[in-house]
C-alpha cells in the first residue's frame, strides 16, 4: 500500500491494484484509439498525465462518503473510469454512472470496465434525452463551453450536489458567459496538472 498517487493525496492509501488497473486503462485506451479515436491524437503521447492524472485531481475535490458520481461524455473514460478505479479501491460507496451517446465509445467504456473489474453504469444516450441522474457530484471533460454545461447539471445534479468541469486557460471567460443566463456558488481549483487551467466546482446552479 502506498499513501500517495503519483503525488496525489487520496485520503488514504493506494493499493497495488490500483496502479495496475490504472496502467491498465491506459494500455486500453492506446489499443483502441487508432479505431475511434477516444483521444486526441495529439495526446495520445502524453496519456497518463494529460487523461488519468488530470482526471485523478477531480477525485480529490469530492467531499462524499456514499452517493451518485454522473460522468457526462464519457469518451475514453476520463474521468468517469479513473473514479471507479479510486472510489473502488476505497470505503467509499460511490456509484458511477457513465454518460456516451457515441455507441461505439459506449462498447469502450462496458469492455475496459470488465477488464478493469470495476462497476460502473453505461448509458448510450444523449445527455439531454436522459432521465435525471440526480447525482450528487456530477463531471464533464472537454464537452462544451460552461453555459451548456450549466443546463446539463440543472438537469442531472441532485439538489445538493456539486459539479466539477475542468477549464483551460480561457476559464474565467467562459465563466463570465455563464453568468448572463445562469446563477452559481462557485469555486476555483488550480489545476495540478496544466498550468493556468483550472477545476470549476459549481454548487446551487439556477437559470436567470
Amino acid at each position: 500500500m502506498m499513501p500517495k498517487l503519483h503525488g496525489f493525496d487520496l485520503g488514504g492509501d493506494v493499493s497495488r491494484e490500483t496502479f495496475e488497473r490504472l496502467d491498465l486503462l491506459e494500455a486500453l485506451v492506446r489499443k483502441w484509439n487508432p479505431a475511434i479515436n477516444l483521444v486526441s491524437k495529439g495526446s495520445i503521447s502524453n496519456l497518463y498525465q494529460r487523461h488519468i492524472l488530470d482526471s485523478l485531481q477531480l477525485y480529490t475535490l469530492m467531499d462524499l462518503e456514499e452517493g451518485v458520481w454522473a460522468d457526462l461524455g464519457s469518451g475514453g473514460g476520463f474521468p468517469g473510469l479513473v473514479i471507479a478505479v479510486l472510489a473502488g479501491d476505497s470505503a467509499k460507496k460511490i456509484a458511477v454512472t457513465l454518460v456516451e451517446a457515441d455507441s461505439r465509445k459506449a462498447t469502450f467504456l462496458r469492455e475496459a470496465a470488465r477488464q478493469l473489474d470495476v462497476t460502473v453504469t453505461v448509458l448510450n444516450a444523449r445527455i439531454e434525452e436522459t432521465p435525471p441522474l440526480a447525482a450528487d457530484v456530477l463531471s464533464a471533460r472537454a464537452l462544451g463551453p460552461l453555459t451548456k454545461l450549466c443546463a446539463f447539471a440543472m438537469r442531472h445534479l441532485g439538489k445538493n450536489g456539486q459539479a466539477l468541469f475542468p477549464k483551460g486557460i480561457n476559464y474565467q471567460a467562459e465563466v463570465t458567459a455563464a453568468r448572463s443566463d445562469w446563477a452559481f456558488d462557485l469555486r476555483v481549483h488550480p489545476s495540478k496538472t496544466e498550468p493556468a487551467a483550472a477545476i470549476l466546482a459549481l454548487r446551487n446552479i439556477q437559470h436567470v
